[in-house]
């Protein structure tokens, strides 16, 4: 078994930010939960409203010498418009607005650096307000949302298509 290291990520629905990181090599664990906020053990009920301070995110551990965290970065901008300040396509509110919740000072150097290349890249005409932030209590969502994607693949799909999701992603970050 090799080294273990946590990254989190907000990214909007958490359903739809598993799937890109659980199939990867080097990934042991990918966790939908709730992060940020200023309740402990947070329900989905709670945090849905909109007033706990929680965000919806994900919990990856990660061996560094397999998937490192700069490889988690690349693949965690394009899963999201890092431009909304609002949510994430038609998800809207606070819990569903983006973060990269940093573990160590050398994660908030390279999430910082990421972001500041996307920022002077002009792929985008508004600013870029993904937050990066310290990590902060993270508490595993309810069992049902837990690999929706291999749950529910088709509802899974259909909350991508229906959100904007794919569309967004097609048209901002494909080559």
């Amino acid at each position: 078994m090799g080294r273990r290291e946590k990254a989190t990520f907000a990214g909007g629905c958490f359903w739809c930010m598993v799937k890109p990181f659980d199939e990867q090599p080097g990934i042991i664990e990918v966790v939908s939960g709730y992060t940020g906020g200023n309740l402990d053990n947070p329900s989905y009920e709670q945090i849905k409203t909109g007033d706990t301070g929680h965000r919806e995110a994900v919990e990856i551990t990660f061996d560094p010498d397999v998937f490192s965290y700069d490889t988690l970065l690349e693949l965690y901008w394009p899963q999201i418009d890092p431009t909304d300040d609002g949510g994430q396509f038609f998800d809207r509110g606070s819990q569903y607005r983006t973060a990269i919740f940093y573990h160590t000072e050398e994660q908030k150097l390279k999430a910082e650096k990421t972001k500041q290349e996307i920022e002077a890249s002009g792929r985008f005409q508004k600013p870029v307000v993904t937050e990066i932030l310290p990590a902060a209590p993270f508490y595993p969502a309810e069992e049902y949302h837990q690999k929706f994607y291999a749950k529910n693949p088709e509802k899974y799909k259909q909350e991508r298509e229906e959100s904007g999701r794919e569309e967004f992603i097609r048209n901002n970050w494909k080559k």
